[in-house]
């Protein structure tokens, strides 16, 4: 099952508006562009798109399915099991067979797994850690806002009557590196159709603002996209 996680961010945003009545695109760009730089920044990844490899801490080696597994880890060895070769067979990790057990392999990041890699972890309540691996590309450059709408709802997504504000912007994805642009189909396949961003191409996308009470704007939208197998 190919999953597209959009992660967001809610932030912030003073007063968007030229006279507080009428929208100012310009500002909303800058809003917008500010946005994905900083998930960039804070976070030290090479993009606001990214392929889930799976839990796993490299170096790895591969675990056989077992009875024993949980729903969780049976789930988790079958994803490593799709995403390890093919980013070996794309260059970012390397591969090799252990040594008397047929069908298991010893990974390990390349110098350009190392570039392009976003590793966190976390810990569950027993107490053990979990540590999440993903390949970063393609930071986001927003070229014009095209259109702001608003909306007011009885039950907004705070329960409560809430005005939306829909930003709709176009966009490119800078410096989409080799390793993706060479491997699309592949990539694809197993991430879906719309995993892969190429350079020099202009995407929509909506951006949510929330307008509170006070009159100020907070941003909620996402601000990475985290691509599943």
């Amino acid at each position: 099952m190919k999953k597209i996680i959009q992660l967001t961010a809610t932030i912030f945003v003073t007063c968007l508006l030229l006279g507080c009545d009428t929208y100012n695109k310009e500002e909303f760009k800058k809003s917008a562009q500010n946005m994905y730089d900083r998930v960039q920044t804070n976070l030290k990844i090479k993009g606001n798109f990214c392929y889930y490899l799976g839990s796993v801490k490299f170096p790895y080696t591969d675990i056989p399915l077992s009875n024993e597994d949980s729903k969780w880890e049976r789930s988790n060895k079958e994803d490593l099991a799709k995403t390890l070769p093919l980013f070996a067979e794309i260059g970012l990790l390397t591969r090799q067979p252990v040594d008397s057990k047929e069908g298991l392999y010893h990974y390990d990041l390349t110098e350009l797994g190392q570039e392009y890699l976003y590793s966190s972890y976390k810990k569950s309540g027993s107490g053990r850690t979990y540590y999440d691996n993903s390949f970063c590309y393609g930071p986001i450059k927003v070229i014009k806002v095209t259109d702001v709408s608003e909306k007011t709802y009885e039950r907004g997504l705070s329960g409560y009557n809430e005005t939306q504000i829909s930003v709709d912007i176009d966009y490119q994805v800078v410096n989409t590196p080799e390793w993706v642009i060479n491997n699309q189909d592949k990539l694809k396949a197993l991430y879906g159709l719309y995993s892969v961003l190429l350079p020099d191409v202009t995407y929509p996308q909506s951006l949510l603002y929330i307008k509170r009470k006070d009159g100020n704007l907070y941003q909620d939208s996402w601000s990475y996209l985290l691509m599943q197998p």
